[in-house]
């Protein structure tokens, strides 16, 4: 529990690269994800090349942070894949918040970029990498060793909280 309760977003990162063993693990948390029918209908790139890394930001107006990273996670989806068509999209949201509990874990930061579904986002990461029409970049995660420090938010809040029927 106090890796999912001390994960906070990361934008600052040290030059020193993710090794292969930890990027191995990363995305061993992340096809441990529960999936739809287990049908595990994703697919991540492992961005390493700074000359990519240092393209998002052209197109991504939130992924300042990249231009830092030694490393960045693409999550996409192939919807063929997956049985119960719209359960891609959750089934890549618990395979990328197991990436950042994983970095966590490892003492690495990471933040969760969104992609999907905007358009122009989803376009822009398709023509970079070479994504095939069929598979659907989804998320990307920024991962490096942590160039700043952030205490545990505790962001309980009772009120977002109903038991047996929706009570206001």
């Amino acid at each position: 529990m106090q890796h999912i309760l001390a994960r906070r977003s990361i934008r600052k990162y040290t030059a020193e690269p993710v090794c292969d063993d930890h990027i191995r693990k990363l995305l061993e948390c992340a096809m441990a994800a529960p999936s739809a029918h287990n049908q595990q209908p994703w697919h991540f790139l492992v961005v390493r090349e700074r000359e990519l890394l240092d393209e998002v930001p052209k197109f991504h107006p939130y992924s300042s942070m990249l231009k830092q990273a030694p490393l960045a996670i693409l999550v996409c989806g192939e919807e063929a894949l997956a049985k119960t068509k719209p359960f891609w999209v959750q089934d890549c949201s618990a395979a990328t918040q197991n990436i950042l509990i994983g970095a966590q874990s490892l003492g690495l930061g990471a933040v969760w970029l969104g992609v999907y579904p905007a358009q122009p986002l989803v376009t822009g990461m398709r023509e970079l990498f070479g994504i095939p029409e069929q598979i659907t970049p989804f998320a990307m995660v920024a991962i490096g060793h942590p160039a700043e420090q952030k205490p545990p938010a505790n962001r309980y809040n009772e009120q977002r909280v109903h038991y047996d029927r929706w009570r206001c």
